[in-house]
């Protein structure tokens, strides 16, 4: 993923992956995003922020949910708790399908004034 976006993508300040709300976190022992990103970032020698951006709120799984549904389900679960200082974001994920979270993500970076986000996923459902 790393040698594709080094060639491919432009380079972007930071690297932001999808979090995971905390009970999710402490159910699993891990966050799939932050070990894709971190990865990531290594291999590109960019900057990985992990504790910018929270899921405010448990979403549950969305497997099951319909495209509708999932934007209903994801809307207003992310939130900053710290500033951006960084005009073009990637954000990471394992697997988008409608890209719902990505979605949500997004907008909440350019609201806080992230001109340009760009989404890096492994598998595109």
């Amino acid at each position: 993923m790393a040698d594709y976006l080094r060639q491919h993508a432009q380079q972007p300040e930071l690297i932001i992956p999808i979090p995971l709300y905390k009970a999710r976190y402490s159910e699993r022992g891990f966050n799939q995003s932050i070990e894709i990103a971190r990865t990531v970032a290594k291999q590109l020698a960019l900057p990985l922020d992990v504790t910018s951006c929270v899921r405010q709120r448990d979403t549950g799984h969305q497997a099951a949910l319909t495209a509708k549904k999932r934007r209903h389900n994801i809307k207003n679960a992310f939130a900053l708790i710290k500033p951006i200082n960084a005009c073009h974001v990637a954000i990471v994920d394992d697997v988008m399908t409608t890209g719902s979270t990505v979605h949500e993500l997004a907008a909440v970076l350019k609201t806080a004034g992230v001109r340009q986000v760009d989404v890096w996923v492994c598998a595109r459902a």
